[in-house]
């Protein structure tokens, strides 16, 4: 079987689609694929598909949808050679839920949590072009935000933000690693998309600001802090962390000849000058 979640929803066996169109039977299948080779409780589907207030009929319709993804499994399977396999076994009943099995295959959700420890282990070695190298891949994965034609309820969507959250961390590390190697030119055009989408990002407006202080551009660079200190005073109530503070005085004394140093804590941590 093999499971995408780093984009659209695309679930296969044999080479053929099990994905439903239908919004509520592609959301059954998105939970279980979530939680592959995991029992996921009924009362956690039916929390997925209805919310806090579900119909006397959830379990039933539950059923159903269950029905039907048994259908199109029992489809793909016709294309394999294990004649012995069922869908039952492939989509389980084990008592409180049901467990989607993924028999081998690829989980590019796992592969991309591989791939990025690869790139971590080398950013922490000080290999940085290995680190981005193997960021890169990693991130190669995603085709777009999880789970982006899935209609999430509350467990979905708490999923797909760890996801996208883990795909942040890996691009923040990325780019650290490219500031390491010197590519602060090469990174402006992708950074100022980054910062325009997370305006309130400290880690990622701080490799802007540095990426722009080495480009020559230091006016644009104090300008970015102004902007980056307005927004989060305004929107969050709170002043830059210590670490930008020092580094726009680093830019304010022109301190080009410092070294980004990477973040050790995502989130409020960034690459800072001196």
């Amino acid at each position: 079987m093999d499971i995408e979640v780093l984009g659209g929803l695309s679930v296969r066996m044999n080479g053929v689609s099990i994905t439903p169109t239908a919004p509520k039977p592609r959301r059954v299948l998105a939970l279980l694929a979530l939680h592959v080779d995991q029992v996921v409780p009924v009362a956690v589907i039916i929390e997925e598909l209805w919310g806090a207030a579900p119909p006397r009929s959830a379990r039933t319709t539950l059923q159903t949808y269950i029905l039907q993804l048994r259908e199109l499994i029992t489809e793909a399977l016709a294309h394999g050679e294990d004649e012995r396999c069922t869908a039952k076994d492939v989509l389980a009943t084990l008592p409180g839920g049901y467990r989607l099995e993924a028999g081998g295959g690829t989980l590019d959700f796992r592969e991309f949590e591989r791939r990025a420890a690869a790139g971590y282990r080398a950013m922490a070695a000080g290999d940085y072009a290995g680190a981005s190298r193997r960021l890169s891949d990693a991130l190669s994965l995603w085709t777009g935000a999880a789970l982006a034609d899935v209609q999430p309820g509350v467990r979905i969507a708490t999923e797909a933000k760890r996801l996208e959250e883990a795909r942040l961390c890996a691009l923040d590390q990325r780019i650290e690693a490219d500031l390491h190697l010197g590519r602060h030119r090469e990174l402006l055009p992708e950074l100022t998309v980054l910062v325009s989408r997370h305006p309130t990002h400290e880690s990622l407006q701080g490799q802007f600001m540095l990426a722009l202080h080495r480009s020559g551009r230091r006016g644009e660079a104090l300008d970015a802090y102004q902007r980056l200190r307005a927004t989060l005073v305004s929107e969050l109530g709170l002043e830059p962390a210590a670490a930008l503070v020092r580094l726009q005085r680093s830019i304010l004394m022109a301190n080009t000849g410092a070294q980004p140093v990477h973040p050790a804590v995502a989130g409020r941590q960034f690459a800072e000058a001196g």
